[in-house]
């Protein structure tokens, strides 16, 4: 479920893309409301925020309600990761070219490009719990329909893109609500470690559940991964009616319109919201050449089956899992937008050493420390988008994040893939490899120019636009 939360709630997501950062989960959170000063040292220092917030890491879990959602979230997350497996490695099966193998995410991510601004300000106005339980539902539904149409032998190509469309569409709603949720559960004192088990929990998931899923596809095919997704989503719906909640939402008197064109204002005035989505595309679109092209890594450069393509991406998810224990002493040595650049020069470090090699531990170890780079930079993206959004404006603005996310991974996912076909189509030269080598030095550029455009101090002399608040 949390792909693109990855990466917003740190998203996606199981959406990867929408993954770190992960946003995708239920369990990911989002910080309070801070000033600017206050937003900028927490970049530049990793996090000394944290001091406030006394006791045990893993104390926001003797919560009870937030406890139920950390658990169902994981597995939630395991599922959503067991369909990306499934999903991906279907794909190459039915119709193997480069485009169509890479349209599978561009098909999860496009409801997110179209609709994740107007989802946020939804989330804003109406009944949350309402609204998560009416997309857990959908996903639920359009889970089982993928499982049961593969297990009987009728999907298509076109077909399994359109129902991982309604997947996407789904967590389009599901991820700006369930952002704006978090502070309900936890303390205000204990958000920020909320934030550090979401993103514990996706990172977990991310190990595990390719692993999981490339095993038993391998062993029943892709049929499985898709029924494991759906009974995951069945937990969540019933903590969700477990959960009584007791605050409902506001439209303030605003009208729709007027709710929509309040957030987008905001994020176009705040220099640091723009500044974050501008780095954001810098990173996403040359790195999607990781995500768009990874099954074909597998099967065709390093002739690995559905269980090889699982150790790859639990791969990424264990890089992300180690940048987790020395991000904050980054931030604190270099701030918030050198350790991103130097983090998007690991990642293009790790994608040219991928298209470099056909040999199995050199490509593992390639998306180790892709993982590493892949995590710091959107954990880092996503931590300055939440301290800067105030309170009752984060659905509309983390939607902005989400879809900037969206756009540049469905973006960049097609250009590759259309860059290693036509490449392909000579017949000289590996074509994979070859996109994946040009997509590393983007990423070189791009990290330099990110550099124009500073997070840290855009949070500290923009106008704070407390009207807005």
């Amino acid at each position: 479920m949390e792909n693109v939360q990855n990466e917003t709630s740190n998203s996606s997501g199981a959406y990867p893309a929408i993954a770190g950062s992960e946003t995708s989960s239920p369990a990911t959170g989002v910080l309070p409301e801070s000033g600017r000063g206050d937003a900028s040292a927490t970049l530049e220092r990793g996090g000394d925020e944290q001091s406030a917030d006394q006791g045990s890491p893993w104390m926001p879990l003797r919560n009870p309600v937030y406890r139920s959602f950390w658990i169902a979230s994981f597995v939630s997350n395991l599922g959503t990761w067991m369909h990306e497996i499934g999903a991906g490695w279907l794909m190459t099966d039915l119709d193997a070219s480069p485009q169509m193998v890479s349209a599978v995410r561009t098909a999860m991510a496009t409801p997110i490009v179209l609709l994740a601004i107007p989802a946020g300000v939804l989330a804003d106005r109406v009944d949350r719990r309402g609204l998560l339980l009416a997309t857990q539902v959908l996903m639920l539904l359009t889970a089982a329909s993928l499982a049961a149409l593969t297990a009987a032998g009728v999907m298509t190509s076109w077909l399994l893109l359109g129902l991982t469309f309604l997947i996407g569409l789904g967590l389009t709603l599901h991820v700006p609500t369930w952002q704006a949720s978090i502070p309900e559960l936890v303390p205000r004192a204990q958000l920020s470690r909320a934030i550090a088990l979401g993103s514990i929990n996706f990172n977990l998931a991310r190990s595990a559940g390719p692993a999981i899923a490339g095993a038993l596809v391998a062993i029943a095919g892709a049929w499985i991964a898709f029924s494991f997704n759906a009974v995951s989503f069945a937990g969540v719906i019933v903590v969700l009616l477990l959960w009584r909640r007791e605050r409902r939402e506001s439209t303030r008197g605003l009208s729709y319109r007027l709710s929509l064109y309040q957030g987008l204002r905001y994020v176009y005035r705040n220099h640091a919201m723009r500044h974050v989505l501008i780095r954001l595309c810098l990173f996403i679109v040359p790195g999607s050449a990781l995500w768009g092209l990874l099954p074909l890594v597998a099967r065709q450069r390093l002739d690995w089956g559905a269980d090889g393509f699982g150790i790859l991406v639990t791969s990424v998810g264990g890089g992300a899992l180690i940048a987790a224990r020395f991000l904050p002493l980054l931030q604190r040595r270099l701030g918030g937008d050198a350790t991103i650049a130097l983090a998007m020069l690991v990642f293009a470090g790790g994608l040219a050493l991928m298209a470099s090699s056909t040999h199995r531990g050199v490509v593992v170890a390639a998306t180790l420390v892709m993982g590493c780079g892949w995590m710091v930079t959107l954990t880092t993206l996503n931590t300055a988008a939440q301290i800067t959004l105030p309170g009752r404006m984060r659905a509309r603005g983390m939607s902005c994040y989400l879809t900037a996310m969206a756009l540049s991974m469905s973006t960049g996912s097609f250009l590759w893939g259309s860059v290693a076909e036509s490449i392909s189509a000579g017949g000289r030269y590996d074509g994979v490899g070859s996109a994946q080598q040009i997509a590393a030095a983007t990423l070189l550029v791009t990290a330099a120019i990110g550099m124009l455009f500073p997070v840290v101090h855009a949070m500290r002399t923009c106008n704070p636009l407390h009207r807005d608040r």
